[in-house]
């Protein structure tokens, strides 16, 4: 029989989230859920889905008495909801920015962020497209509408107009190609959003002379068989740093080890923030997931998970 010992977990949570001799957090009075039972509800932006989805259902596995709501949303949206406290934990690629620093300050809040992995932003082409091989140069000339026309990127491309497309405007992969490869600069008019990750994929599969956006956890478990199918559907792009003078070894695609080698230049951090004040269930799950089990998933799903990571441990006794 398994037995959740909540004096050594707590310990190990309260270290992980700096808790000890802490009043910030969310304001619970009369709350009874534990570091693995009760129920909550968690922001997660949705381009992390697919891995969430396994750690939440793996958790509630091995805690029965635990029920995590998961929220999947876009990125702007999770955040408005931990800030207005409606969620408990967020699920993000970033951390606090300092207005929202200084706006729990003002509320005596110390919200706490723990880094669960490392992902990145994949590069989607129709299969038929014979450039699967760019530059941050090049794809920073398409998203500013620099280049308009495949045959800009290569001389020898016939696919007509470059249309590009993201999973919806307030996501983290748009924040991403905003920061990260325009820097700044406004994205051409002509890209849109399609609302969703699987409408992206399903876009750029049926359009070859589309160019899509997407986190890289939608297509990194290669022993998936959905994910299998996917990339039948559609190319991933290998990406090189360098401007000019490349070889073909040059361009990586997002693997688990080009993410490890910080070798994939688009590559971001994922992030658990809580604020919660006590080891609660929020507590507790982002435990598990920052622990030894929850990163074996995350190592499974052809994520990196973070390095020093903090252990949960369970007592078992018969």
């Amino acid at each position: 029989m398994k037995h959740s010992i909540l004096t050594g977990l707590t310990a190990g949570l309260l270290g992980a989230f700096g808790l000890a001799g802490c009043n910030g957090g969310s304001k619970s009075p009369g709350a009874t859920d534990t570091p693995t039972s009760g129920a909550i509800s968690i922001g997660v932006d949705e381009t992390f889905a697919p891995i969430i989805k396994s750690e939440v259902d793996t958790f509630q596995k091995l805690y029965p008495g635990a029920q995590i709501r998961a929220l999947y949303k876009p990125e702007r949206d999770v955040m408005q909801a931990f800030m207005d406290d409606s969620v408990r934990l967020a699920v993000v690629s970033r951390q606090l920015t300092e207005s929202e620093k200084a706006s729990f300050k003002t509320l005596q809040i110390e919200p706490r962020a723990i880094r669960i992995g490392v992902d990145g932003v994949a590069i989607i082409l129709h299969p038929s497209n014979p450039d699967s091989l760019l530059t941050t140069a090049q794809l920073r000339g398409i998203f500013t509408g620099q280049l308009k026309q495949w045959s800009q990127v290569s001389a020898g491309n016939k696919k007509g107009e470059i249309t590009a497309v993201f999973d919806n405007n307030n996501s983290s992969t748009a924040r991403f190609v905003q920061d990260s490869i325009t820097r700044g600069t406004a994205l051409a008019k002509g890209i849109f959003a399609s609302e969703s990750n699987p409408a992206l994929l399903d876009y750029v599969a049926s359009h070859p002379n589309a160019i899509g956006v997407i986190g890289v956890n939608w297509i990194s478990d290669r022993d998936d068989k959905g994910v299998q199918k996917l990339l039948e559907r559609v190319r991933v792009a290998g990406i090189s740093p360098k401007a000019a003078n490349n070889t073909p070894d040059d361009y990586v695609q997002p693997y688990q080890a080009y993410l490890a080698q910080k070798t994939y230049p688009l590559r971001r951090e994922l992030y658990v923030i809580s604020r919660e004040a006590r080891a609660g269930l929020g507590t507790g799950f982002a435990s598990f997931v920052a622990g030894n089990k929850g990163q074996l998933i995350m190592l499974k799903s052809g994520l990196m998970p973070a390095t020093g990571q903090v252990r949960i441990i369970d007592v078992k006794s018969n």
